[in-house]
């Protein structure tokens, strides 16, 4: 920690004394501030990296109940994950979108009864209306069964197997998300109502003196102290690190951390569907169509004893996810094939699991008021489908302190970009057509996907590509690269090509270079 003569405490009499000070950028913490600010409370929220640096980016991007949940008998979060499913949807249509998911039965180590059993309660907990429902079809005439291996199985059918085909499967739906961008655009949403949102910001040490936190922070313009009525620890991963630091730790809360790790490779089979393949080790891996051309492969779930950090893929895990997939899919594929990998550390309540593929993916939030002192709120665990709820429980424990605050109003309210007329991407992407018809149909697509009707801010009153400034490759243009400082917190290429966007798997070679170069020169935004 700086000494006492480094930090400028002048800083804390010309800022406001914060009603909150929100410690993470990911996504509970993103939604938290959103949530807060739209309750007219005052809320600084600080964020060590980048937004979605760590967790928030690394999931396997889907928004879903958690099928196999149900087998560890969670049915209130599989049921609370189904509700937020078709609410998220209608609030970001352009980052959120179906997707229809096979499930083959002929390698399957569950019964085929009691898969269906999981799929009727998966249709019926959380009042589904907008998604179609499960169905079951032959893999053998069924266009989905293309490009998946034939088994040799010999059954006769009655338990979802095949004579000596590729046997029967069950076909349920979720959606997909651009998760790092949900993150961006509850931060963006958050800043409209008058939240702060600040990023390579590091809270070093926090104190409470006369019911006040007095908070040190260290970013880009040095280190500060700040002042807030109450701290919000959403700080993934470091959630204990955050508590032990601030001399708040207790014995009967813990965070246990899983590494969760994907491949990407070319594409493994035609069409829009997902695959929900089993193991033999009755282990869950998800086989996803991925920016054009590749197959996203994951996840694993390997306990983390290390600190928290950047993680890798190991070698064992890209090994199994290839085997996984060489089970199922007529391509085989090896190490060698394998384009981009990237793995992240998910937080998790320690419910004292013995296998970290059954640890609960629920929430738990951990108030803590006491008698003198600050009051601070630590999140526990959480998925990425539930942070509105999370955000919406962590508000009602806020209100305690802060009885002022408004009323719940983020079920539905729509996030940056997501009002699309009707929530029709498809018409919202023909509009776009008929008003830049000299720009290509693919760029426009990607546009719209990534900033729905904020798209329009980007291309302004541009009549061709070129007059969107240089191009980095990929489409990826610097009025669209000045659009992400300016408004959603983009410092460098990694930001922009894989966090903003997944641009980085389509580039050239050294546009990550010429990025660099280019924003270098660029004013921070924000």
């Amino acid at each position: 920690m700086p000494s006492a003569a480094a930090i400028d405490t002048t800083t804390a009499t010309r800022e406001p004394v914060y009603d909150l000070l929100v410690v993470g950028g990911g996504i509970n913490g993103a939604g938290i501030a959103r949530d807060a600010a739209g309750r007219e409370l005052s809320v600084l929220l600080v964020e060590q990296d980048d937004l979605a640096s760590y967790t928030s980016s690394s999931s396997t991007k889907l928004i879903h109940g958690g099928l196999r949940y149900l087998e560890y008998y969670e049915f209130r979060l599989v049921r609370e994950a189904l509700i937020e499913r078709e609410r998220l949807l209608g609030m970001a249509p352009h980052i959120i979108w179906p997707l229809r998911f096979v499930l083959p039965q002929s390698q399957s180590p569950r019964a085929a009864w009691m898969v269906r059993l999981g799929l009727f309660l998966y249709d019926h907990l959380g009042g589904r209306k907008q998604l179609p429902g499960t169905q079951t079809i032959d893999l053998d005439r069924a266009p989905q069964g293309k490009g998946l291996r034939a088994t040799g199985s010999k059954g006769k059918g009655t338990d979802g197997k095949g004579t000596n085909g590729k046997g029967r499967a069950f076909v349920y739906s979720d959606c997909w998300v651009e998760d790092s961008r949900l993150v961006v655009l509850n931060a963006m949403d958050a800043a409209a109502r008058g939240a702060r949102i600040e990023t390579r910001t590091r809270l070093t040490g926090a104190e409470t003196r006369d019911g006040i936190w007095h908070a040190t922070l260290e970013g880009p313009e040095g280190t500060r102290e700040v002042r807030a009525k109450m701290l919000v620890n959403a700080a993934g991963p470091w959630v204990d690190t955050v508590l032990r630091k601030l001399g708040r730790a207790r014995n009967d809360r813990g965070v246990r951390l899983v590494k969760g790790s994907h491949i990407v490779v070319p594409r493994l089979y035609e069409g829009d569907h997902a695959f929900m393949l089993q193991n033999p080790d009755r282990r869950i891996v998800f086989a996803i169509p991925y920016e054009r051309e590749f197959t996203l492969i994951g996840t694993t779930d390997e306990p983390w004893t290390e600190a928290p950090g950047k993680a890798e893929i190991s070698a064992a895990e890209t090994d199994y996810l290839c085997e996984t997939a060489n089970r199922y899919f007529e391509t085989a594929i090896t190490p060698a094939d394998v384009v981009w990998s990237y793995a992240g550390i998910r937080p998790l309540y320690d419910d004292h699991a013995a296998n970290a593929s059954a640890v609960t993916r629920d929430y738990v939030l951990d108030f803590d008021r006491p008698d003198e002192g600050a009051p601070m709120l630590s999140i526990f665990g959480g998925k990425i489908t539930t942070f509105r709820k999370l955000a919406e429980h962590a508000l009602q424990h806020i209100a305690e302190v802060f009885p002022e605050a408004g009323q719940a109003w983020t079920g539905g309210a729509v996030l940056p970009g997501g009002d699309l007329p009707g929530g029709d991407f498809a018409a919202y992407c023909a509009d776009l057509q008929t008003r830049y018809p000299q720009f290509p149909t693919p760029h426009l697509a990607r546009l719209a996907r990534a900033y729905g009707t904020r798209a329009g801010t980007i291309l302004g009153g541009a009549t061709r590509i070129e007059d969107l400034g240089e191009d980095f490759g990929a489409g990826l243009t610097a009025r669209e690269v000045d659009y992400l400082v300016e408004h959603e917190w983009a410092r460098t290429p990694e930001d922009i090509l894989y966090r903003r966007s997944k641009l980085g798997l389509h580039v050239p070679q050294g546009a990550a270079q010429a990025l660099a170069r280019y924003l270098a020169k660029a004013p921070a935004g924000n």
